[in-house]
């Protein structure tokens, strides 16, 4: 059947129509993932995550209400001065004779109106301490909070670096099975090649497409989870979730020698997040304790006032005409019901700081007890490294010994399959060591307040 121009030109057009609309939203889809990826190195994500994280935000939000409350503390040592004024405008003074029978009105001696203006302050010149132990315990409350923002900050970062390692994983991952896809498919055609010779059985080629299937499997499996990893980063970072992590490290990056890392045993003692916690809620209780017993002691403060009033009611009787007055003078106050009522709160609080110093102990024990055991582990995860780096040797000798064995008709398709998975899992597990081993190193720093 022939095709006239004019059709032949319309199908023309028509299949480049078809081929355009197929390819511009793939490239469309490759121009936004080239777009919104963000190239990222493990020390940038920590320093990110520090300063974005919105946990570590929040932290440091409560640290800036801790110091404004302190400020507020000792501002509340300063003199307290009241200005007043008022104005009165008087009716006229009803007397009552004879029960209320009779009455008589006169006007209010010696004006209806009356009106002041006056200044008064008072400084507190000693309360037993009262104030400077509610600024030492607001002084701790302010170093808590900043221990905890540092805290915070450090558990994110940890958190982060746990993240983006599992990413490199997935993605070393990735490329492991994109390998073994390719050994797949590759080993599919030659097992239906032997197959259409009659070299094989029918079994072979089946158990090759299943092998088939479950590499690609895997591989959709991967990037699921890339997805997934990389929306948690995002979301430890503060970034957009349109942001694609493009992780510029790798697993086999540098590690620190244990040797070096053995200092951080005595370090940790003093630089530990939950011992500092621990001292500062100490500290706390403490200053809470004196602020309690002051409640035991007398108080003396100074006070003054001075002010212009009108009509003067000093002289009987009133006289219309305006005065100023002022006076200063002492005020010393005892509160005796203290004596009883005080008693067991300042029981209380010696219990409380006796807790604390438990809780301290506590606290320290186990954090020496973690740093010694991560710095085990970490040694282990070094020599596992070592390990999984000869195993990748073999299983590579041991497939294509298998390989060639196979195709030879000398061993079983069963064979091969395991040999290629095994190669598959030993570069995984060398991949795993890596990661495995520096998220033992950053849990390491944040066990020892150095994250």
């Amino acid at each position: 059947m022939s095709i006239s121009p004019v059709n032949g030109i319309r199908l023309f057009i028509s299949v480049i129509v078809f081929v355009l609309e197929i390819t511009y939203p793939i490239k469309l889809r490759a121009q936004d993932t080239l777009k919104n990826s963000y190239p990222l190195s493990l020390n940038e994500a920590i320093s990110m995550a520090k300063r974005k994280n919105k946990w570590v935000l929040i932290a440091e939000t409560q640290a800036k209400s801790a110091q404004a409350d302190l400020k507020d503390a000792y501002n509340a040592a300063l003199p307290v001065a009241t200005a007043s004024s008022s104005y009165q405008r008087f009716s006229d003074l009803t007397l009552y004779t004879q029960s209320l029978s009779h009455s008589i009105t006169r006007p209010r001696a010696a004006t209806p109106n009356a009106a002041n203006l006056g200044l008064d302050a008072s400084f507190n010149l000693y309360s037993g301490g009262k104030q400077k132990d509610y600024q030492a315990e607001l002084e701790s409350r302010k170093n808590m909070a900043d221990v905890n923002t540092n805290e915070q900050s450090g558990n994110y970062a940890m958190q982060t670096a746990s993240q983006y390692l599992n990413l490199v994983q997935l993605a070393e991952l990735k490329k492991f099975i994109l390998d073994q896809l390719k050994r797949a498919e590759i080993r599919l055609k030659m097992i239906n090649s032997l197959y259409k010779n009659q070299k094989v059985t029918r079994s072979d080629v089946l158990r090759a497409d299943v092998m088939l299937s479950n590499v690609q499997l895997s591989l959709q499996q991967v990037d699921n989870d890339m997805q997934i990893s990389n929306r948690r980063l995002t979301i430890l970072l503060n970034l957009p979730e349109t942001i694609v992590v493009m992780p510029t490290d790798s697993a086999g990056m540098t590690k620190p020698v244990p040797a070096g890392l053995a200092m951080l045993t005595g370090q940790a003692q003093t630089s530990s997040f939950s011992i500092l916690k621990a001292r500062q809620n100490i500290n706390t209780q403490e200053a809470r304790l004196k602020g309690m017993k002051s409640a035991n002691m007398p108080t003396l403060s100074f006070y003054t006032a001075y002010g212009l009033n009108y009509p003067n009611n000093l002289f009987y009787p009133p006289v219309d005409q305006a005065y100023s007055i002022g006076f200063v003078g002492l005020k010393a106050q005892y509160n005796i019901s203290s004596l009883y009522h005080n008693k067991h709160k300042v029981e209380a609080g010696k219990l409380r700081i006796a807790e604390a110093q438990l809780q301290n102990e506590a606290i320290a024990d186990n954090v020496d007890q973690e740093v010694k055991s991560l710095l085990i582990k970490y040694g282990e995860a070094l020599n596992r490294i070592t390990v999984k780096e000869k195993n990748i040797e073999q299983s590579r000798v041991n497939y294509r010994i298998v390989s060639t064995k196979y195709f030879n008709q000398l061993a079983l398709l069963t064979d091969l399959l395991d040999a290629d998975n095994l190669l598959t899992a030993s570069r995984f597990d060398l991949i795993t060591a890596q990661t495995d081993a520096l998220t033992i190193y950053y849990r390491l720093l944040y066990a020892t307040g150095k994250l």
